[in-house]
C-alpha cells in the first residue's frame, strides 16, 4: 500500500497543476488516471490544437501545456497510477484508502478529485457502417496536423473543437469544409469571428446550415 498526502483523482492540466500546488504546501501527491498516458484531453484529443485561454500564454499546444505542467510538478516526484480509476474507497482512522482498478492500495489524508469530463470517448454520428472508415478517412481527433496535409477535409460540428480545428489545419489543408446545421456556431465568439474571415479566402467553406 502506498501513503501519501494527497490523492488525485484525474491527470488532466487541473490534476497536473494540483500536484505543484500541493508540493508547494509541503504535501506529497500520487494521481490517479484512466487514461494510459497524462493529459486528460489535452494528449489523447488534440496534443497539436493551440490552446488561448491560458494565463501568461497568447496561445500553446495543448501538448505543449501537458509538458510545462509535468515539468512544473517533477520536482514534488509524484506517483502516477494510469490507466486505472478508482473503484473502491473507505475511511479508516480519519485516512483514506483507496483501491483501483488494477488492485492499488493508497492511504492518504485528503482527495483532490480533478476528473474534469470523466472516461471519455467520441461522439459518433449515427451513420450505418461508419466503422469501416475509421481510422482511415474517418477521424474523431487530430494528434498530428501533419497527417492532413494537403488533403480536402470536412469538418462536421459547430463548437470549439470544429472551429478551432477548422482554422489550425487551413494552414495545412488543400480545402477544408465546416459542415454545421445551424447558421451560429457553439464556439467562442473571437474563434467563430476568425473563421468566417478564413471563409472569404479559398481553404475554407461553411457548409450551412
Amino acid at each position: 500500500m502506498f501513503k501519501t498526502d494527497v490523492t488525485i483523482i484525474g491527470a488532466g492540466p487541473a490534476g497536473l497543476f494540483a500536484v505543484f500546488e500541493c508540493g508547494m504546501l509541503g504535501l506529497k501527491a500520487h494521481v490517479v488516471d484512466a487514461l494510459p498516458e497524462i493529459g486528460g484531453q489535452c494528449t489523447a484529443l488534440y496534443p497539436e490544437k493551440p490552446i488561448y485561454d491560458i494565463p501568461a500564454h497568447p496561445g500553446i499546444l495543448a501538448g505543449d501545456l501537458i509538458a510545462h505542467l509535468e515539468k512544473q510538478a517533477h520536482p514534488f516526484a509524484p506517483g502516477y497510477h494510469l490507466g486505472q480509476t478508482v473503484t473502491a474507497l473507505e475511511t479508516v482512522d480519519g485516512r483514506f484508502h483507496l483501491t483501483t482498478s488494477k488492485g492499488v492500495s493508497i492511504d492518504c489524508g485528503a482527495i483532490i478529485i480533478a476528473a474534469g469530463a470523466g472516461a471519455f470517448g467520441p461522439n459518433k454520428p449515427p451513420i450505418k457502417g461508419i466503422e469501416e472508415f475509421e481510422g482511415k478517412s474517418v477521424f474523431y481527433m487530430v494528434r498530428k496536423r501533419a497527417d492532413f496535409a494537403g488533403k480536402k477535409i470536412v469538418i462536421a460540428g459547430g463548437g470549439d473543437s470544429a472551429v478551432d480545428w477548422a482554422l489550425s489545419l487551413a494552414d495545412v489543408a488543400e480545402k477544408i469544409y465546416v459542415v454545421h446545421r445551424r447558421d451560429g456556431f457553439r464556439a467562442a465568439p473571437e474563434s467563430v469571428q476568425r473563421l468566417h474571415d478564413a471563409a472569404k479566402g479559398d481553404t475554407v467553406e461553411l457548409v450551412i446550415p
